[in-house]
């Protein structure tokens, strides 16, 4: 994750008409090429495992052309070290440099990353995959007997894996050998679904011209609530991705508003490419619920012969899609397929583990918790209170806290009394006689509408005097700020594109004499990841699982390791280990290719 924010951060710094070639590590692999490739739009990747096709030297020529023809200045060549050819023949960056420079003389550099790849500060992500793969390794040993084979510690999705070592170990073998014989297509199935679906994603979003025959569909894009970053990425993976099927695309500006007051227009691939790394909402987004607009909107669906609907933002985004399913009763204008990409940093949208916008917000949190944390270098015995944003969703607060080194995090999901805040406060007097003299301590905006930031600020000093001296932050708007993170730019780009291929069949499922007509409650979703992938779920059958008041799921996945955060803080709990990862089988799941 570290790595991919500086490859984001050199294409990004590059206003000349240019041609960029990156080479980064991957002698073997090609998941940090490929990822990058996605994350930042690159218009071509080489990686071992899937090597060009014969004749690949015209075609690249023939997309970055096109690519200059549509009036992009920059292009991107990102290359795995270990890119071969269909022979078996090293692809290096010199040789496509070469390539590019003289057959179409474009101005071109290159760079190899090397080892910077390697260094930095780990990202907030990384530093909860370490926590939390720490703890199931140790979990692991604790439930291991003497016949249970050695393991490999996982993530498949949001869902911690157990994996048979020697199983992991014959699955690379494996790999080498496909690669080495010439079977790629089983090389790519052998590195992983997630593997796979990264690349069948960058190949479709990487093919720029739309089909000779147009669909006569026309789908519209919005952005809902308040704006974050990824959005723009999600809009931009829709866009593009809708034009590959045939669909005519249409924006939506300033959300439900917009829609009710006309403010729609045809949006094309030239428009949103170089979205990518952009924050915030290009096309405009506001908190309007659609309730009071209903016979506007109705309206210019018609006008616009609207046939789907993309609605990506945060709990607003979940509110009005569900008021818009209500509405087919009366209109049957809102009879449409629709899907809803949650995107809020917040992280508050039921049926979905991750909103896009969620991991930026998280990092700037997680560097500013650092930069505060090392103000107090030179300064014994300081306990800082930051406030986070999250609304009455504890998410940031907590997995802040976790990446961070916090010694406590108060949310809303979890009751806290002046009792707790006194263990709190004796336990950082006791810290304070340790060689680690600086506290932080975390608190969501609306965990409790008595003790406020302020408040316990006030009783920290209080009864922190002679001890400790305490410092209180409040981060505001900053955490919905800056430039998407890769984590949140590659969610974004692969539920974009997602969303229109689900709509593209719901449509199919929904034409019906002529005409599109949707009014079941499966034509109106949320797309979320869900422990190990990205499912699409009836908004209708998310309302049980919601508290509309405080505008968060009823179930929330990561409150089952906040544990994990007070216990490396050194408090004696206990963790609730009731749900474990069960050993899997890694050839069963992907077929046995050593035959």
């Amino acid at each position: 994750d570290f790595f991919l924010f500086h490859i984001k951060c050199f294409v990004y710094i590059c206003s000349h008409q240019r041609t960029f070639i990156l080479e980064v590590m991957g002698r073997h692999c090609g998941y940090l090429a490929l990822v990058s490739a996605l994350s930042c739009g690159a218009d071509w990747v080489f990686i071992p495992e899937m090597p060009p096709d014969d004749g690949w030297e015209n075609h690249l020529c023939r997309r970055l052309t096109d690519q200059r023809a549509r009036g992009s200045r920059l292009n991107v060549i990102i290359v795995a070290e270990g890119a071969i050819s269909r022979d078996g023949k090293p692809i290096t960056s010199d040789q496509i440099k070469k390539l590019v420079t003289d057959r179409l003389g474009f101005d071109t550099r290159t760079t190899i990353l090397g080892h910077v790849q390697r260094g930095g500060t780990p990202s907030a992500f990384d530093r909860i995959l370490g926590s939390r793969m720490g703890v199931e390794a140790v979990m692991a040993l604790l439930e291991a007997t003497p016949d249970t084979p050695a393991c490999v510690v996982s993530l498949s999705g949001n869902q911690a894996v157990r994996l048979p070592l020697m199983e992991c170990v014959q699955i690379t073998k494996d790999v080498t050998a496909a690669m080495a014989s010439g079977r790629f297509d089983d090389a790519l199935k052998l590195r992983g679904k997630s593997f796979e679906n990264n690349w069948n994603t960058y190949k479709l979003l990487a093919h720029i011209n739309p089909p000779d025959v147009k669909s006569n569909i026309n789908v519209a894009i919005m952005n809902i609530g308040a704006p974050c970053a990824g959005m723009n990425a999600a809009v931009r993976a829709a866009v593009k991705m809708g034009i590959i099927q045939g669909h005519s695309m249409f924006a939506v500006h300033d959300g439900f508003d917009g829609l009710a007051h006309g403010q729609i227009e045809p949006i094309n691939w030239t428009t949103v490419s170089g979205w990518t790394g952009k924050g915030g909402s290009m096309l405009g987004t506001k908190r309007t619920l659609p309730g009071k607009l209903l016979d506007e909107i109705s309206e210019n669906i018609a006008k616009f012969n609207i046939h789907a609907l993309v609605i990506i933002g945060g709990f607003e985004a979940y509110v009005g899609g569900l008021e818009m399913v209500q509405a087919r009763e009366k209109y049957e204008e809102m009879c449409i397929p629709m899907v809803v990409i949650p995107a809020t940093v917040s992280n508050n949208v039921p049926g979905s583990d991750f909103s896009i916008g969620a991991d930026t917000a998280l990092n700037t949190i997680t560097s500013t918790c650092d930069r505060i944390k090392q103000s107090a270098a030179g300064t014994k015995r300081r306990v800082f209170i930051v406030e986070t944003m999250g609304g009455y969703c504890g998410y940031l607060a907590t997995m802040a806290g976790l990446a961070a080194g916090a010694d406590a995090a108060y949310i809303y999901e979890e009751k806290f009394n002046i009792r707790d805040l006194k263990t709190n406060v004796e336990h950082l007097v006791e810290k304070m006689k340790t060689t680690v003299k600086r506290g932080l301590i975390l608190r969501n905006e609306n965990c409790n509408a008595n003790y406020t930031t302020d408040f316990i600020f006030n009783l920290y000093s209080e009864e922190g005097k002679g001890i400790f001296d305490s410092r209180k932050n409040i981060l505001g708007h900053m955490q919905q700020g800056g430039t998407p993170t890769p984590f949140d730019r590659n969610l974004a780009t692969k539920m974009g594109a997602k969303s229109i291929l689900w709509l593209t069949e719901k449509l199919k499922e929904c034409y019906r004499h002529g005409r599109i007509f949707a009014n079941t409650p499966d034509s109106a979703c949320v797309l979320g990841m869900r422990k190990r992938s990205l499912t699409f779920q009836p908004l209708a059958d998310l309302k049980e699982d919601t508290d509309f008041e405080h505008r968060i799921p009823k179930t929330q996945w990561w409150l089952k390791i906040r544990p994990i955060m007070k216990i490396l803080a050194k408090y004696d709990i206990k963790l609730d280990t009731s749900e474990h990862a069960d050993m899997e089988h890694v050839l069963n799941k992907r077929g046995d290719h050593r035959k």
